[in-house]
């Protein structure tokens, strides 16, 4: 992951940028980011960019970050990775374009100009953009369909500030920290601050599949969805419906496979968070699959559960010597989570009652040298792997002789 920021005065009464407050929003971003450091200030002083960077794709210099056209006219900022960029930059040299790096970056700059702010559509992948257009006055700040990446933003009707955290934006001051209702009451029901809510009024998450527009002069403006998930599910509900199993199970397996095949696509070695589930195996053996290179297994184990029917060690042990990985195990106890309890906090952006396991196996990671390691998260959902899944049919099934109740009995 990189870290951005980015401060625009777009009322025609604004001040300067503070650039000692830009400093300190970089300064919060550099955990996400240690590989380099870039600040940009436009010369009427009414823009200015931060950027931390994960070297990913092109390691060297010509990738770093904030980035700008050959003119100068435009500068990104961009927070992640766009897996079909080698098929972009053919399509963008045949119509001329002049590239200066390996980076997926720069394929931004040359599609903003080629489709302006329709650019995002054009993409695949999980990101979050901040670009700045000299000639047009504006700003553009920009999401992934999904949501993968954060971008939270502040706007008071003269200044914009946007940024990879909450914490960062709060570091350069400025911003309304008076608490958001819905954002703490979201926290306490469902154990994460719901989006676009935050704890704080000053400050909302840009929706995913979301971009805004800003220009000097302009009244504020909303959020705009360039893509919805919700009616992409819609769609495919009313095409699936027509399938057969096999049809829908072969489609699942052409997808997943496409999709690991785009996420190995890295200048660094890619590692797998394996567990003993059926997410992160069926990512493993694809993975192993496109993998031109040995590959890094990491299983995260808990002593309370070693030699137990809870301790995933060993199943992953065995996926991963079937696999031919090199496998890393990293144990951990009440001592170690108690120890690392401050860490957890600092890194946490929000709060949330989940991603302490992602906390640990993510150190573990880092520990053996590991940038880029695919994950399961998200899988049991899809395939169905948590217990809920299977005891709430069975809880439907006993209440049935109930159901001449009607609306007035149900399950909440």
């Amino acid at each position: 992951m990189c870290g951005l920021g980015v401060v625009y005065s777009y009322n025609n009464n604004s001040k300067r940028v503070d650039q000692h407050a830009l400093k300190k929003i970089s300064k919060m971003l550099k955990n996400r980011g240690p590989d380099s450091a870039g600040e940009w200030v436009s010369g009427d002083g009414l823009v200015g960019m931060v950027h931390r960077r994960l070297a990913i794709l092109d390691l060297t210099s010509a990738g770093d970050q904030p980035m700008a056209s050959s003119d100068g006219k435009i500068r990104v900022v961009f927070n992640g990775e766009i897996y079909n960029y080698p098929a972009l930059r053919k399509v963008l040299e045949t119509k001329g374009c002049l590239f200066t790096s390996n980076s997926d970056t720069e394929i931004l700059i040359h599609l903003y100009r080629q489709y302006g702010v329709d650019m995002v559509k054009h993409l695949r992948g999980m990101f979050s953009i901040a670009l700045w257009d000299e000639t047009a006055n504006g700003l553009l700040i920009a999401r992934d369909p999904l949501g993968i990446k954060p971008l939270y933003y502040s706007d008071d009707g003269k200044i914009i500030r946007a940024a990879s955290q909450v914490k960062a934006l709060l570091a350069g001051g400025e911003i309304n920290t008076s608490e958001c209702p819905a954002g703490h009451v979201g926290f306490f029901l469902w154990g994460h601050v719901p989006e676009p809510y935050t704890l704080y009024e000053g400050i909302k998450a840009l929706p995913a599949g979301a971009m805004l527009w800003v220009k000097k002069g302009e009244p504020q403006r909303k959020p705009q969805l360039y893509f919805s998930l919700s009616d992409e599910l819609r769609s495919s509900e009313d095409e699936s419906r027509y399938l057969s199993e096999i049809q829908v199970a072969d489609r699942f397996k052409a997808a997943l496979e496409d999709s690991v095949k785009h996420h190995m696509q890295s200048d660094v070695p890619v590692g797998v968070f394996l567990s003993s589930g059926l997410d992160s195996s069926s990512i493993a053996v694809l993975a192993a699959e496109h993998s031109r290179l040995p590959l890094k297994a990491i299983t995260l184990g808990f002593e309370e559960y070693r030699n137990n029917q809870n301790d995933e060690v060993p199943l992953a042990e065995q996926t991963s010597k079937l696999l031919g990985f090199s496998h890393h195990v990293s144990r951990i106890n009440k001592k170690h989570f108690l120890d690392e309890l401050e860490n957890i906090h600092r890194a946490m952006d929000q709060p949330s009652i989940d991603g302490v396991n992602s906390f640990f196996v993510s150190k573990a990671a880092k520990e053996i040298g590991l940038k880029v390691v695919l994950s399961g998260l998200g899988g049991d959902e899809i395939l169905g792997g948590y217990p809920s899944f299977t005891q709430i049919p069975k809880l439907v099934n006993r209440i049935s002789p109930f159901s001449f109740l009607g609306h007035s009995f149900r399950i909440i």
